[in-house]
């Protein structure tokens, strides 16, 4: 959708009627009426040195050549309250424009706010889940400025004494990005209100704003300039989410606008203690493009500085075009913005007691970055740990799976393979399916003491996933017990090698793969029930010269140990053509 300046703004009408909801028209004079991002990008790639479009692999392979980038990151996080900040009207996104308002969030003269003592609450939590020192009395401020989807004239805000201030944030980088733990300062963690939403039309003449979101509340994070990379930033951003959503105060969907990401770039040469001019970058609706975004601005900056055009650098507000993968101008700062900020008179202090922070306190979840570390002393790798703890859901699917008696790494192994991809398939999330922490467990079980094979139990789990049930009733149904007698198997063995005469002359004549060929034809002619360890020893005492008589082949398997758990044991030292010549087997 594309921006427009809003000037020479004219409203001859404050609300109209359109197809029984009321909206607020804009009509701007059509000959003033410019789209930001096509002017823009006209001026600047007239303006701007092709080097700069070609320096974004730089920027991304962290080439920075005697530079580094100072990043710090505002979050807005929207709250999964039942009502609005300051009234009683409900929030619900998709709804129909301007249903969910009343006269207190659309600023009517003569309404008062109240307080919802859950944003407060939801204030507190994340403070503490950040390390910060929460603030015992706070209060509200009013933040004077003009934007046509601000009905009062002014933002209910915290401006001097927030709620939550000086904590840090601990993450760990993927694997594939180099791994690391990070730890990242937060400035501080405010209450304040959203404003609405202004919906451009298709031809560019007007605008309307829906005023359902206008009185959502907002805990905007402040970071403290710590990051040096998209990376970093992008895993900030992902670390905040997967805080909320453990936290239950908010879903976090980016796509909803729910987590809103505005981050802050500046370029300096390695070694200067003075930050660079600030760029602020928004509309960036996933942490990849909050990568891509910064790490297209690092390049851009430092071209700049190199080519002797630092003074290029201004302080702005940028946006980042997901199509052509670059920064566009969206507005010019000549200097920091004067808010006229003043206490809210028609609010009181917020007070806390002690006793009331100890309450939340003890009723706040394991978070991510406790569960990371209670998962890498279980002994899994780092990359089972990230994947594991990103979704709470999927955490707490483990961690009951656990409860159950299950080995850690065998129940991560089957949670991020077979059913990672069927909840990937399908869409699903793990609480959608109907597979139970305690049938994994049981399944786990019955590959591990040899009840079946793990090829059949790939094929129980899909069962259960979709239809559920319990693994001893599938197995029992379908009868899938798994065959761990070796004259069964002896038997089965002898019909494959009888069937199949050529095959078995040039195995005896050294051609030793195919040895996986008389194992296929065994588990076909047995559905997948034959022990497959038990199996391969068997396969194993073939030999050029050998026997297939049943007798030399049972004695030969009989003579070696196994396991039936499907696990092998170290084999014998004597040798297959000592056991199985056919001087020793007749």
């Amino acid at each position: 959708m594309a921006l427009t300046l809003l000037r020479g703004i004219r409203t001859p009408t404050l609300f109209r009627r359109n197809a029984g909801l009321f909206f607020t028209t804009i009509h701007p004079p059509l000959s003033s009426f410019t789209t930001r991002a096509e002017s823009v990008q006209a001026t600047e790639s007239k303006a701007a040195p092709k080097s700069i479009q070609l320096a974004t692999k730089e920027a991304a392979e962290h080439k920075t050549q005697g530079f580094e980038a100072v990043i710090g990151i505002e979050t807005h996080v929207q709250l999964s309250t039942v009502t609005k900040a300051f009234c009683s009207c409900p929030y619900n996104y998709g709804s129909q424009p301007n249903s969910t308002v009343c006269p207190t969030c659309m600023g009517h003269p003569g309404t008062l706010p109240v307080l919802n003592a859950k944003v407060v609450e939801c204030a507190v939590k994340l403070g503490l889940a950040l390390n910060c020192e929460i603030s015992m009395t706070s209060k509200f401020d009013r933040k004077q400025y003009f934007y046509p989807d601000l009905p009062k004239g002014y933002q209910i805000s915290q401006f001097d004494i927030p709620i939550a201030k000086e904590g840090y944030l601990d993450l760990d980088l993927p694997v594939e990005f180099g791994g690391g733990h990070r730890r990242f300062g937060v400035t501080r963690v405010h209450m304040e209100e959203d404003a609405g939403k202004l919906l451009h039309s298709e031809s560019g003449s007007y605008s309307q704003v829906d005023l359902n979101r206008a009185g959502v509340p907002l805990l905007e994070i402040v970071s403290e300039p710590d990051m040096r990379t998209g990376i970093e930033a992008a895993e900030y951003g992902a670390e905040i989410q997967r805080l909320v959503r453990y936290l239950g105060v908010s879903n976090g969907n980016m796509q909803e606008g729910s987590l809103r990401c505005d981050v802050n770039v500046s370029v300096r040469p390695v070694g200067q203690s003075k930050f660079g001019t600030k760029v602020e970058i928004k509309n960036m609706n996933s942490f990849s493009a909050i990568n891509r975004a910064i790490d297209y601005e690092i390049s851009r900056q430092i071209v700049l500085h190199k080519e002797g055009q630092a003074d290029q650098i201004v302080q702005e507000t940028r946006l980042w075009d997901e199509s052509s993968q670059k920064t566009f101008t969206m507005r010019k700062k000549e200097g920091l913005a004067d808010y006229r900020y003043f206490p809210e008179p028609d609010l009181p202090e917020i007070v806390l007691t002690s006793d009331y922070i100890d309450e939340i306190h003890k009723s706040m979840p394991e978070l991510p970055e406790a569960k990371r570390r209670r998962y890498e002393n279980m002994g899994l790798s780092m990359q089972d740990v990230l994947f594991l703890a990103n979704d709470d859901n999927v955490a707490r699917f483990f961690d009951s799976t656990l409860e159950h008696d299950a080995d850690a790494k065998l129940a991560a192994n089957w949670i991020m393979g077979d059913i990672a991809a069927y909840l990937k398939n399908e869409k699903l999330s793990i609480d959608e399916i109907k597979l139970t922490p305690l049938e994994l467990s049981e399944l786990i079980a019955s590959i591990k003491n040899g009840t079946i094979s793990g090829k059949i139990g790939k094929e129980i789990l899909i069962e259960l996933i979709a239809k559920g049930g319990t693994v001893k009733s599938v197995i029992e149904e379908k009868d899938l017990v798994q065959i761990a007698d070796p004259v069964a198997i002896e038997a089965m063995v002898d019909q494959a090698l009888a069937d199949n005469p050529k095959q078995l002359e040039q195995y005896r004549a050294g051609k030793t793969k195919l040895q996986g060929f008389f194992a296929g034809q065994v588990m076909k002619a047995s559905k997948g029930k034959a022990n497959p360890v038990l199996l391969n020893k068997i396969l194993a005492g073939i030999t050029a010269g050998g026997a297939s008589a049943g007798g030399c082949v049972l004695w030969a398997m009989l003579s070696l140990p196994w396991m039936v758990s499907g696990t092998a044991s170290s084999p014998g030292k004597a040798s297959p053509n000592m056991l199985l010549s056919s001087s020793n087997c007749t």
